[in-house]
């Protein structure tokens, strides 16, 4: 007998992503269901895979504890430990002490204040809990309007990051290298977003454009090395950006990354193989 699979969204999603509407005619063992629904018993499924949860950034310990309790009575994916960890970007600096080459980043918890040199250039100030661009605004030079950004992140109790804005992305756009299984999937090219504003048609995350794309080999040595360290998951998401020195981590996405099914040949058809086998 097939695993029953839980497909996980939200209430706040009136209707299937992208991805869910192509993994669910491979996947008929499946059903979608909401992470913030009470009524759903989680024990009734084999595996609980984690898709487009995007509104735990603003319930971020509910949403943890829902994780910790469905994984008492489901198989969840990604798994709890791994989420967790991933759902706040501090992770970041676990990163490069590895040795990854990621983008520059200064953490500031609420009660401590930034070094004003931090916030001076062209830089990004968003909440190490986010998803989809929320929270996050760009200055040019501009350290006051900066600072007060921070200032409003603090004032919500959230933890801000700083990091340099890499203008390359303007003209190269961001690399997204997708995983499944373990295994290289596809790859898509992303166009900046912070630099030429924002629309948010779903209200949950700012629409990008997005491309389908060939990964360089150094970006696939970049995330061939990040992927093989992590245990065993379903999908991965390394988010790349350009640099003169090569390719530098701007997120690892491991919670409810969107995996751009669409833009691999082969891609919804992997998916659905590797999560049927989890």
């Amino acid at each position: 007998m097939s695993p029953r699979i839980a497909i996980v969204t939200t209430v706040e999603m009136p209707v299937p992503d992208a991805d869910e509407e192509l993994l669910l005619p491979l996947m008929p063992e499946a059903e979608l269901v909401s992470w913030d629904d009470p009524s759903v018993d989680w024990a009734r499924y084999d595996v609980t895979l984690l898709r487009s949860t995007w509104n735990y950034t603003e319930h971020l310990e509910e949403f943890l504890a829902w994780a910790e309790r469905v994984s008492q009575v489901s198989r969840l994916m990604n798994p709890v430990e791994t989420i967790r960890w991933n759902t706040d970007k501090r992770y970041l600096d676990d990163l490069m002490k590895q040795g990854f080459a990621t983008v520059p980043t200064v953490f500031v918890a609420p009660g401590q204040a930034a070094d004003a040199r931090a916030l001076d250039g062209h830089v990004v100030v968003k909440p190490s809990v986010g998803a989809g661009s929320s929270g996050a605004k760009m200055f040019r030079d501009d350290p006051v309007r900066a600072s007060a950004h921070l200032a409003s992140l603090h004032e919500d109790g959230r933890t801000a990051m700083i990091q340099p804005y890499l203008s390359a992305v303007d003209t190269a756009g961001e690399t997204a290298l997708i995983y499944v299984g373990g295994e290289f999937s596809h790859a898509v090219r992303k166009a900046a977003i912070l630099s030429q504003g924002m629309s948010w048609s779903t209200g949950l995350y700012a629409d990008e454009k997005v491309v389908a794309t060939e990964a360089t080999q150094a970006e696939r040595m970049l995330a061939d090395r990040i992927v093989a360290t992590l245990p065993g998951l379903a999908y991965a998401r390394v988010d790349l950006l350009p640099t003169d020195e090569g390719p530098v981590v701007l997120e690892l996405e491991l919670t409810e990354p969107s995996l751009f099914l669409a833009l691999g040949e082969g891609a919804p058809e992997r998916a659905a193989k590797a999560f049927r086998a989890l």
